[in-house]
């Protein structure tokens, strides 16, 4: 879709309409924005990709205003301080993937705890998250990088809760790997 056309699509928004996806925008909720624009411009023909470049565009155009989500700590301090919040015992540190549409894959760390059985969020290991935390440890040929800061971050928490840590595909992204069973 050339630029052009992204625009004209843009400009063919009722102006309430833009305010509310630069509303998002601004907010860092690019899935809400695409949703607007798609729902109100697919009976004229767009398709939820180009959705997608009208909103990219308007990330564009917002730049440094964009208050962004924050970025997951995998520091062991922080995870550890996460890890003591859950309710029950901790018994496993776990590594799933997931993705979306926005971040492409990444990596979900939990505490897995008994009694009340449940898995409980800890980080979000995006691509950005995972070159941050790595830094100059990091393979410049890794294919993903976000499985070996989960790997790193996860098995650091493990050792230092003395519970076992389990990631079902740290090699391929894989939303339906084995999980972890006492």
């Amino acid at each position: 879709m050339a630029e052009s056309t992204t625009s004209a699509w843009w400009r063919q928004l009722p102006e309430g309409i833009r305010t509310e996806v630069d509303g998002y925008v601004l907010q860092d909720a690019r899935l809400q924005a695409v949703r607007v624009v798609w729902e109100v411009c697919r009976g004229q023909g767009l398709g939820l990709h180009e959705a997608e470049l009208v909103v990219n565009d308007r990330y564009l155009h917002h730049g440094d205003r964009i208050a962004r989500t924050p970025l997951s700590p995998l520091d062991p301090e922080s995870l550890a301080a996460r890890a003591s919040g859950c309710p029950g015992t901790v018994v496993a540190i776990e590594a799933v993937w997931d993705g979306d549409t926005v971040h492409d894959w990444f990596v979900i760390l939990l505490a897995i705890t008994a009694e009340p059985a449940g898995a409980h969020h800890l980080a979000t290991v995006h691509r950005e998250t995972a070159v941050r935390f790595l830094g100059a440890a990091r393979d410049p040929g890794a294919l993903h990088p976000e499985a070996a800061a989960a790997t790193s971050a996860g098995r650091a928490l493990a050792e230092q809760l003395a519970v076992p840590f389990h990631f079902g595909s740290p090699d391929t992204p894989d939303d339906e790997a084995p999980r972890w069973r006492p």
